[in-house]
């Protein structure tokens, strides 16, 4: 892992953490190819694509409800439990979040309001590659299925011999998926986004994925709804020198493992802490059955910043605006006001992030990239829109008036002026 050694007055810098953006130029020319295939030739690309990149034929990418129950039949009892577990918590969650309409009714009778509604479908991604994700599915579909999407469709990879985890089929239904398929990297993106025979299209698309997906993210952007842009996980902690190395040192090891390209900072206080924290690492890394991506991670992204003091410990979490950010310190809730920047906080040494990937309830599709300084955890909010309500009485009416004819006046906007206006004269004449 990489050193930074704070001084008293030293200002961090983002250009310090040598980040990877969610995309490259290279994947963003691949997806706008590939969008523009599945948009003019529907299933046939989405078959080509799908033997190029995932090595399968598939003929028809909705899995069946055959092939649904097949699939869940292989699920063992204990992980199908511990799923059902997840899911209560993570709906509780994301029922308190909800969103309702409401209307406030002035003393002159104007009635305005926001009248608040689920989109008609989403589409929710779910990765492959290096390993298998239920949680996402779970983490994706439970707030669309919380808000009222009557439509929720999964789409994921399909495993080389063309069939799907069974874990993630049992995870769609549990979170209320309506539709899965068997298709994934950007191919999936543009027929979410536009549709094809066999795939109607969707409002908002939500979930991870690599690069490629990405890039197909930000392209359909503006055309159909997107959660965020993902980039690689990233986990900070901050450990002081009560915190348990091996602890710290597991923790930074689980968010390395996703990918060689995950983000795992140190932020402490002392350099013989944190090669305790690497020498704990070393330990761990023995029984890691992931050990090559997970010493990928930690040479080529990890960080250790030396801290003088808890101050600017803090002003470096925030230039980080970590995705998932660990506090390892003495009463942690005191350093909540200080904290602006982060998709996730998670307080003290019993609460490891894998709690908050997998059952805690909150969301674990987070901002990475330092994008939690203007981003927000996926949430129920993501799947609802909201409509304006606006009625005016006559009397209402009286009352604005004057205030809308002077401004439509001063903006050039006759029409404007005079569709108040008109209506004051007709008002004042009824009186009459």
């Amino acid at each position: 892992m990489r050193y930074i050694q704070m001084n008293p007055g030293d200002v961090f810098q983002e250009e310090q953490l040598n980040r990877t953006g969610a995309f490259n130029a290279a994947a963003l020319t691949a997806a706008t190819d590939i969008i523009e295939a599945v948009r003019t030739r529907g299933d046939e690309a989405l078959r080509e694509y799908t033997a190029k990149f995932d090595g399968v034929e598939i003929q028809d990418f909705r899995v069946s409800q055959e092939a649904i129950d097949a699939a869940r039949a292989k699920v063992a009892p204990e992980l199908r439990e511990a799923l059902q577990g997840a899911a209560a918590q993570i709906r509780d969650f994301h029922q308190r979040q909800m969103e309702k309409s409401w209307f406030n009714v002035r003393e002159d009778g104007a009635l305005v309001g926001a009248k608040v509604q689920p989109v008609d479908a989403a589409g929710i991604y779910v990765p492959g590659g290096r390993a298998l994700y239920p949680s996402s599915v779970l983490m994706n579909a439970i707030p669309a299925s919380v808000a009222g999407v009557p439509r929720i469709v999964c789409v994921t990879p399909p495993t080389k011999d063309g069939s799907l985890d069974p874990a993630i089929v049992e995870a769609c239904i549990i979170g209320g998926v309506t539709e899965i398929y068997s298709v994934g990297g950007a191919q999936a993106i543009a027929a979410l986004a536009y549709g094809t025979e066999s795939i109607k299209k969707v409002d908002k698309i939500t979930g991870p994925g690599n690069a490629f997906v990405a890039a197909a993210k930000r392209l359909v952007s503006g055309d159909v709804g997107i959660d965020m842009i993902a980039g690689p996980s990233e986990v900070c902690v901050v450990a002081d020198e009560k915190a348990d190395p091996r602890h710290v040192a597991i923790d930074l090891m689980a968010q390395a493992e996703h990918d060689p390209l995950a983000a795992c900072y140190l932020v402490t206080f002392s350099t013989e802490y944190a090669q305790a924290v690497e020498a704990a690492i070393a330990e761990h890394m023995k029984d890691s059955t992931r050990a090559e991506i997970t010493t990928a991670s930690l040479n080529d992204k990890g960080l250790v910043v030396v801290c003088p003091d808890m101050p600017t410990a803090i002003s470096v979490v925030n230039v980080i605006a970590p995705e998932h950010l660990e506090l390892h310190v003495d009463n942690p809730a005191s350093l909540l006001g200080a904290i602006r920047h982060a998709g996730a906080i998670f307080m003290g040494e019993w609460t490891p992030e894998a709690v908050g990937d997998y059952v805690a309830g909150p969301n674990h599709t987070l901002p990475t990239g330092g994008t939690a300084r203007f981003s927000s955890p996926l949430s129920t909010d993501m799947f609802l829109k909201r409509s304006s309500v606006i009625q005016y009485t006559p009397e209402s009416l009286m009352t604005d008036g004057d205030m809308v004819m002077k401004i439509a006046a001063h903006e050039g906007l006759w029409a404007h002026r005079r569709s108040v206006e008109i209506r004051m004269e007709d008002y004042r004449a009824a009186q009459q």
